[in-house]
């Protein structure tokens, strides 16, 4: 399997961080019933939400002014009340001259949980889907997580065309760094079709506080990582399993397109008992070059 940067020229300047950050905490986390009477993209923050928005914009500029002085930072939002609010409090930590540009893009949005939400419904409707599985079960009038899968694949494309076309005028000296600031679900499908995550592992995900944000760092040889910036205790934290930690700590050196031949746990989820080769090309092999290594993650 291929990489999406495998897909671009090399001498391309890739983005050195792609940042996905959960909006503050908004009146519908604080209180349920809030639903029922705002429609869900009116949703606004909450104070505390708003404080929790400037923090993180304070700590996501420390993270990206650290090494370099050299940078910039290109936002693209959800267009709901409460990411755009808590858009425009981060953007206190970062002057003009920082930002490229901004751009509201309607397929990070929120899952669609259907119109005006009734909360006892929508309390059977969760139990449902949990007994369901939250990637297939779709809300009646509303989304599944595959139908968010399906948009966010078709904004990736976009935001690749973006870069290998230059759209946002990146000098190769200068750190390039996107920001999205988008829900929790989102965030999860996001890294899920990045990193070529299987169903069973969405399954296992859990969701960012509000305010908190994931740093996809390129590493050396071309591939993103969550393992440059984040430590392993994080990632537990987030639902990864240990496979799949193993796998970021691989990229955070590896070079571009070659982490799926070297993943052999990647196969032994889809095949039981998968031999080495083929038997007779192995008994080949040994008289040639002697035993086939075999490769891990990490």
């Amino acid at each position: 399997m291929i990489s999406h940067q495998q897909h671009h020229h090399s001498h391309k300047p890739l983005p050195k961080r792609i940042i996905l950050v959960r909006h503050g905490e908004s009146a519908g986390n604080l209180d349920g019933t809030a639903y029922t009477t705002t429609p869900d993209h009116q949703i606004p923050l909450t104070p505390q939400g708003l404080v929790q928005a400037k923090q993180a914009g304070e700590r996501i500029r420390q993270i990206i002014s650290g090494l370099s002085r050299d940078w910039k930072v290109y936002f693209y939002v959800s267009p709901y009340e409460r990411t755009r609010s808590t858009l425009s409090e981060i953007g206190r930590s970062f002057s003009k001259k920082r930002v490229i540009g901004v751009r509201e893009e309607c397929r990070i949005r929120e899952q669609d949980f259907g119109n005006f939400q009734v909360e006892e419904r929508m309390k059977v409707v969760k139990e449902t889907r949990l007994r369901f599985g939250r990637f297939f079960y779709r809300f009646p009038e509303g989304e599944s997580a595959a139908d968010v899968y399906d948009r966010v694949s078709s904004f990736l494309e976009s935001l690749w065309r973006d870069i290998d076309m230059n759209r946002l005028h990146n000098e190769p000296s200068r750190d390039l760094n996107f920001i999205i600031v988008t829900h929790g679900l989102t965030s999860r499908v996001f890294l899920m079709k990045w990193f070529k995550w299987t169903v069973e592992q969405f399954e296992g995900l859990n969701n960012l506080g509000n305010c908190e944000f994931q740093v996809m760092q390129l590493g050396n040889g071309g591939e993103y990582s969550l393992a440059i910036h984040h430590t392993e205790e994080e990632m537990i934290k987030w639902g990864l399993s240990h496979e799949m930690i193993a796998d970021q700590k691989w990229r955070a050196h590896a070079h571009r397109g070659d982490w799926n031949e070297k993943c052999s746990w990647y196969l032994d989820s889809f095949f039981e008992n998968l031999q080495e080769s083929d038997s007779s090309d192995e008994e080949e092999n040994d008289e040639l070059n002697g035993p086939i290594p075999l490769y891990k993650c990490a």
